[in-house]
């Protein structure tokens, strides 16, 4: 069974999996039932999974998960901001529905293994399979496919893990497949470009007006919405241009407060990861840390539940994914608190 998005790294993981001789079957999830223009929930994005399917020929099938999906990512996405955590719902999808719900369905159906278009490798080392990270640097998503267990990845197939992305979109042009030159969707898919984060977020919660603050606990600006501030923020503020940049430092929603101060404020030695997970056991020696999906990995050692970063390093945003590499390999991983 191929995951198949719509995308250009999905039809081209087809393709492959196809030309290695398994009898393939396209897949595509339809995850939000509401209003979509972009990502890989919008009515484009399936036609284009239909037609690439046809090229190949192979079957395609839709499997509606909208009920997970609204109970799983947008339902948290929205309780994460009411709380002003900072949410990442891709991580979410990948979680619960790609790799959970997704997987299950394909047992039942009598499906060897899933694809998808990840950019990420699944890697025996000393016998015991990892996420490592995608060749291409500049693409890697092993971040956001970080929870995969052993026994996951023994059913879970990442064929364009090992090519650049100019590798995947050369072949796709070979191949004719006319998602070739498709650009990467890079926004939240149940969220549309005209409505917005803080417009679907409206609509859901209330929102509250906030005083921005300085290290003195003097007002210097404002926010129409505090729940939609994070960590390091910059702009949105009130705080008018020119002088020393202030960062975001702190977000207390209770009290309708934000506090600014400079870039070095930002900086800790540790983050408190609660639920922190040993994906196959301790891991010691040398590990490194990502915070974010693009994000620098920043060399760390674990404590308990607690990351400690070699040199002081950028606050983490509660809410968001704390990876653990070693090498470019992923042994642990939880959520900020």
């Amino acid at each position: 069974m191929v995951a198949m998005s719509g995308g250009v790294d999905s039809s081209v993981t087809a393709a492959l999996v196809q030309q290695q001789g398994h009898e393939v079957v396209g897949v595509t999830l339809k995850l939000w039932g509401g209003e979509s223009d972009q990502g890989c929930c919008s009515v484009s994005d399936v036609d284009d999974a239909r037609r690439v399917a046809d090229q190949l020929g192979i079957d395609h099938h839709v499997f509606n998960f909208g009920d997970e999906f609204s109970e799983h990512v947008v339902d948290p996405y929205v309780a994460d901001h009411a709380a002003g955590r900072t949410p990442n719902p891709c991580i979410e999808c990948n979680r619960h529905l790609k790799f959970d719900r997704l997987l299950r369905r394909a047992d039942a159906l009598g499906f060897d293994a899933v694809a998808t278009g990840h950019h990420a490798r699944v890697v025996d080392h000393d016998g015991v399979l990892r996420v490592g990270r995608g060749t291409d640097p500049t693409k890697d998503q092993s971040y956001v496919v970080h929870m995969l267990r052993p026994d996951q990845l023994a059913r879970v197939r990442f064929p364009v893990g090992d090519r650049t992305k100019s590798d995947v979109r050369e072949l796709a042009e070979t191949l004719g497949l006319r998602t070739a030159s498709k650009p990467d969707s890079q926004d939240v898919c149940f969220i549309t470009a005209g409505q917005g984060r803080q417009n679907f977020l409206a609509d859901r919660l209330d929102l509250h007006h906030g005083d921005v603050i300085d290290e003195a606990g003097t007002v210097v600006g404002h926010t129409d919405a505090v729940e939609l501030v994070t960590l390091g923020q910059r702009r949105g503020l009130g705080l008018g241009g020119g002088g020393v940049p202030r960062y975001v430092t702190n977000v207390d929603v209770p009290r309708r407060r934000v506090q600014v101060g400079r870039r070095h404020e930002l900086l800790v030695d540790s983050v408190s990861v609660g639920d922190l997970i040993w994906l196959a056991g301790r891991v010691d020696g040398p590990l490194s840390v990502q915070a974010s999906a693009h994000g620098q990995a920043r060399a760390a050692s674990v404590d308990g539940t607690v990351v400690r970063f070699a040199e002081p390093a950028p606050r983490v945003a509660s809410g968001q994914s704390v990876v653990v590499y070693a090498g470019d390999l992923v042994v642990a991983g939880g959520i900020a608190d």
